[in-house]
């Protein structure tokens, strides 16, 4: 079935705040993305010395009204108004707000590693394997029992003003309707959440005395909202009643959106950070030690693997090592270099550990640097050390999920990338299929905004189209182990 303009009643819009842009995009009753009917804004988080990673909420929020602007006057323009908007964003952020919904601190990004001090705290005080089989997550400077403990500790005045913890979705809703919902998608992601209850955790609540009220109030997704406050029913008549959905995950949205929603297929994903990830539905889980478990919804869980290098250390390689005028001739150079055979090892972690060991205070490393040693070999091991940590993953997953034969490759640094997408497949030693959904969290989330209002019965009944399958060499699968028993000696080495 195909659309024509008169057709377009049955549309969703979905917002995607990503880590380091912002998309509105139309999306129709098929989940394909309406031509004409899109805004993108790109922005970057502030860095600090000590570690921070940060961004200002007013300015983040104003980038997605800019968006909304823009495709609200083209849908005036057109006669369409969307039935639905969705949201996804990034998970793992943290904002404190006032009484009157103000910031009063800035949007923590997962990528802060200030507190590291307040992670190895709860380290002591706690059993954090209990708590990981509850929440899904560790003590980690990504989420939030770390954050809020060491803003607890370090910044206490601060902290006094601040009436509600949220994340960017909520303070998004809240400035658009007056009030919020925190969805199990982002409450999954906190580190605060049971998994199998979908409620807070009794006992990290109390030992960061924290009350409920403090949070916002959970709730699956199909709980939207439609009355825009007057300043903003003004500003996008096309959008006023709609139904506004809660915010989601991006990396559970991305998995739906390119069809990545049974045990049997992973996505791996590159982009700024890095994931592997399988989704399903089930009435409760068993969470492996060394993954995370997440929601999409109530009745569907997230688990895998995340990395804090991916796309970031790719950019950051071709800045550093001035390759940027070279870009055209990357894969060529790259492929024409045999695998693991540039005598580097190289711990590609610019932003800290997560998964499998999580350790946030590990930084990179380059092994076996000589004379003879290129830019181009630096980048080549730089691509092959991502791809190795992506091995560990897989090797949790396999009993979790022993099903999963597919993997597909989705992400905007991995999909630019073909050779990045093949020493994946020869590494891993299955095949890899390369996504064609261009923005897969953006679709992800437009796929549930279409379920939740009746226009398809399952999102995950729309098929999501796939390019090249990367098949794997068995020989070059072979040397590459050696790479990665390399990499995990330098690893034991330095931080075990």
């Amino acid at each position: 079935m195909s659309f024509t303009e008169n057709d377009l009643t049955a549309t969703v819009l979905s917002i995607d705040v990503g880590s380091s842009s912002v998309r509105a995009i139309v999306y129709d009753a098929e989940a394909n993305p309406v031509k004409g009917l899109a805004a993108h804004r790109s922005y970057e988080f502030n860095t600090t010395a000590d570690g921070g990673v940060e961004v200002d909420a007013s300015f983040l929020t104003n980038l997605v009204f800019e968006c909304l602007d823009q495709v609200a006057a083209r849908l005036k323009d057109r006669g369409i108004r969307p039935a639905g908007v969705a949201i996804s964003t990034f998970w793992h952020n943290l904002l404190g707000i006032d009484a009157g919904h103000h910031p009063v601190t800035p949007i923590y990004s997962w990528a802060d590693t200030r507190s590291l001090l307040a992670a190895q705290e709860l380290k002591e005080r706690l059993d954090e394997r209990q708590v990981h089989s509850r929440t899904g997550c560790v003590f980690h400077t990504s989420y939030l029992p770390a954050k809020i403990l060491w803003l607890q500790k370090s910044r206490p005045e601060l902290v006094s003003r601040v009436v509600r913890w949220v994340s960017v979705g909520e303070f998004l809703e809240t400035r658009l309707f007056g009030a919020a919902v925190c969805s199990f998608s982002m409450a999954s992601g906190t580190g605060l959440f049971d998994q199998n209850r979908c409620d807070w955790d009794r006992e990290l609540l109390g030992v960061l005395q924290l009350e409920t009220e403090q949070l916002s109030p959970l709730a699956d997704f199909n709980t939207p909202q439609t009355e825009l406050l007057p300043e903003f029913a003004e500003r996008w008549p096309a959008l006023h009643r709609s139904s506004w959905f809660p915010a989601l995950g991006d990396g559970a949205c991305s998995n739906l959106g390119c069809g990545c929603h049974s045990q049997d297929r992973a996505a791996l994903m590159v982009g700024t950070s890095g994931a592997m990830r399988v989704l399903w539905r089930t009435d409760s889980v068993t969470i492996p030690w060394g993954l995370w478990c997440y929601h999409l919804d109530r009745s569907r869980f997230l688990i895998g693997g995340a990395l804090s290098n991916g796309g970031l250390l790719f950019d950051w390689l071709l800045e550093t090592l001035r390759l940027e005028g070279a870009v055209a001739d990357l894969e060529d150079r790259l492929a024409g270099m045999k695998p693991d055979a540039h005598g580097l090892t190289i711990l590609p972690f610019l932003a800290g550990e997560r998964s499998p060991q999580w350790k946030a205070h590990a930084r990179a490393a380059i092994v076996g640097l000589s004379l003879h040693s290129t830019p181009w070999d630096i980048l080549r091991a730089a691509l092959e050390s991502v791809a190795y940590r992506f091995a560990n993953i897989a090797g949790l997953l396999n009993p979790a999920v022993p099903d999963l034969h597919e993997v597909i490759a989705s992400g905007g640094a991995l999909l630019r990338a073909p050779l990045w997408i093949q020493i994946m497949a020869d590494v891993l030693g299955r095949p890899v299929i390369a996504s064609e959904v261009p923005e897969a969290s953006s679709r992800g989330a437009a796929l549930m905004a279409l379920e939740a209002l009746g226009i398809v019965s399952d999102g995950a009944t729309l098929p999501a189209p796939t390019g090249q399958i990367y098949h794997p060499d068995e020989e070059r699968h072979a040397r590459y182990q050696e790479g990665i028993t390399r990499q995990q000696k330098l690893y034991q080495l330095l931080y075990d």
